[in-house]
């Protein structure tokens, strides 16, 4: 007999909490204290999905001044957002509701997740209807926080026009810079898988290239991805005895993955959503079709390439003998391979998209911590009269270094049981030891971690940091103001001060959200969103309980 899907004996899980059989190698078991009793319900969410619906709103009036439009947009031409973006006052007021807006969105989301401490099976349906209420107005949204949605156009238009984005930028195309993506990606070669650039060509083939009208469709396929994260989260967590409805909180109702994904319209979400869908099926013995998913979401962007090794290992099933699991990395790699090899012939471009991972160029930004070491390094090095730039680039290629080391390490080393968490931390070490770290590389790592257990302490504070963090950077960070507004305070200023003075709200003045500060669990307490006992089913991983 073995406890929820980790192929443990019942013996081997503390009783009352179901995580603590997937918890981590030297984390406190949650004997140590007895269970406090959980409330019989949720407290009132709606309230707190309706506070949420009000911060969209907000965020959505705020980015038709501020939001990112292409210069040949028609929108430009509207009177009410000529003088949003051409009025100082409408810049400003702009600036400070759409900062606002995310805030509150960031305050909603804490307090939903207070409301429904007691967790359970009826706080699914609340966050689900917070998913829903809190993404509805970013649909409508003039793109925010980034701008890489227009370059999705460009390579569409690349496409189209029988050109190769791998070796082509969309600098090549005629009036180019009309359609709003930014200049870095003039000469660059795409880093998206074949599959996105089939869905850019049709996006562009159906709406010929309106920035309006290509903006909207690109973001119903992120919308489609999010929807994939909404349902295969919560399977996943209770595959791994994880409360589903705090996985799905903590992952796809949080503001940064919402804001990112739906606002933004990344692509990033489709990417998720075929990588959790194919790891679900491939944990529940369909490796073929977990496979075929794993490698769609390669076909979106290639980094879940780094999720393959696993994806095989659930395929070997657990405690299963070393050439069982080279056998099934074999079927893996002929199968995945052999969808990317017929991709190539059928568009011409072969594995070109392998130079995407394969050339990682020098580039490095200050949210990666090889990144920011590297910068701290190569002061250091050149205020001596040596090549700082040489250290900072031996810094940065020893990080990925030791992140491929740490991948085949989790490959070979650890707990059966523990596969997709394994494979949650391959992920994560790639991401964080990169010298490029995008915001919205973190919501990579959030699912898979929150499916196979984030806890409610430190941990769970971290998420609450990060998300926070990339919110108020990307609310002034990112926004689009015409050259020519003559403003007496810039609006990242602007941007800055309403995020900080309503972080401090948070923090010290709101009674509700200050506690979230003041009160971390203590080591060994058993989270109130363990699974209950009741729900526990036989293992549904790969040859558990044989």
């Amino acid at each position: 007999m073995t406890v929820g899907d980790t192929g443990l004996p019942v013996s081997a899980a503390p009783a009352g909490n179901v995580d603590e059989a997937v918890r981590e190698p030297g984390s406190p078991a949650a004997g140590d204290r007895p269970v406090k009793p959980s409330r019989p319900g949720p407290d009132r969410p709606g309230v707190a999905v309706v506070q949420g619906l009000v911060g969209s709103l907000m965020i959505f009036i705020g980015s038709l001044g501020v939001g990112w439009l292409a210069n040949g947009s028609a929108l430009l031409r509207n009177p009410l957002m000529i003088m949003m973006r051409t009025d100082a006052n409408g810049v400003i007021a702009s600036t400070a509701l759409l900062t606002l807006g995310a805030m509150l969105l960031i305050r909603s989301w804490l307090r939903l997740g207070q409301r429904l401490a007691g967790w359970g099976a009826p706080a699914r349906r609340p966050v689900l209807w917070a998913v829903a209420a809190w993404t509805a107005p970013l649909l409508a949204a003039v793109p925010i926080f980034s701008r890489d949605v227009y370059a999705y156009i460009g390579q569409g238009r690349l496409m189209v026009e029988g050109m190769n984005p791998y070796t082509t930028g969309i600098s090549s195309l005629s009036n180019w810079y009309s359609l709003g993506a930014d200049q870095a990606w003039a000469q660059n070669a795409t880093p998206y898988g074949p599959y996105f650039l089939w869905l850019e060509q049709l996006v562009v083939s159906v709406t010929g290239a309106s920035p309006e009208t290509s903006v909207f469709l690109f973001r119903l396929l992120a919308v489609a991805g999010v929807a994939l994260c909404a349902y295969y989260v919560p399977k996943l967590a209770a595959l791994h005895g994880i409360d589903p409805a705090r996985a799905l909180w903590l992952s796809v109702a949080n503001p940064l993955f919402l804001i990112s994904f739906v606002a933004s319209a990344h692509n990033d979400a489709l990417m998720v959503g075929l990588a959790l869908a194919g790891t679900y099926y491939a944990a529940t013995k369909r490796p073929v079709l977990g496979v075929v998913l794993v490698t769609a979401s390669i076909g979106i962007k290639p980094i879940t390439v780094v999720l393959l090794p696993f994806i095989g290992l659930l395929w070997a099933g657990i405690n299963a003998s070393w050439p069982r699991k080279f056998l099934a990395w074999a079927k893996t790699l002929l199968l995945a391979g052999g969808l990317l090899w017929v991709t190539g012939l059928v568009n011409g471009f072969g594995f070109d998209w392998i130079g995407v991972i394969s050339n990682t160029g020098e580039g490095w930004m200050t949210y990666a911590p090889t990144g920011f070491l590297g910068m701290v390094v190569q002061s250091l090095v050149d205020a001596v009269g040596l090549d700082g730039w040489a250290a900072a680039k031996l810094l940065r290629s020893f990080g990925r270094l030791v992140a491929i080391g740490l991948v085949i390490w989790l490959m070979f080393k650890g707990d059966d049981a523990r596969l997709v968490r394994r494979m949650a931390l391959a992920f994560s070490a790639v991401v964080l030891l990169s010298p490029v770290i995008q915001p919205w590389y973190v919501l990579w790592l959030i699912p898979l971690l929150a499916v196979t257990g984030i806890r409610d302490d430190w941990q769970t504070k971290a998420v609450y940091v990060v998300v926070v963090y990339f919110v108020v950077m990307g609310a002034q960070d990112q926004l689009s103001v015409l050259f020519f507004v003559d403003l007496q305070i810039g609006a990242p200023t602007v941007a800055m001060l309403v995020a900080l003075a309503f972080l401090f709200y948070l923090l010290f003045l709101d009674p509700k959200t200050r506690r979230l500060v003041a009160t971390f669990s203590r080591a060994g307490a058993a989270p109130a969103w363990a699974v209950p006992a009741r729900w526990r089913k036989k293992s549904q991983l790969p040859g558990a309980g044989r």
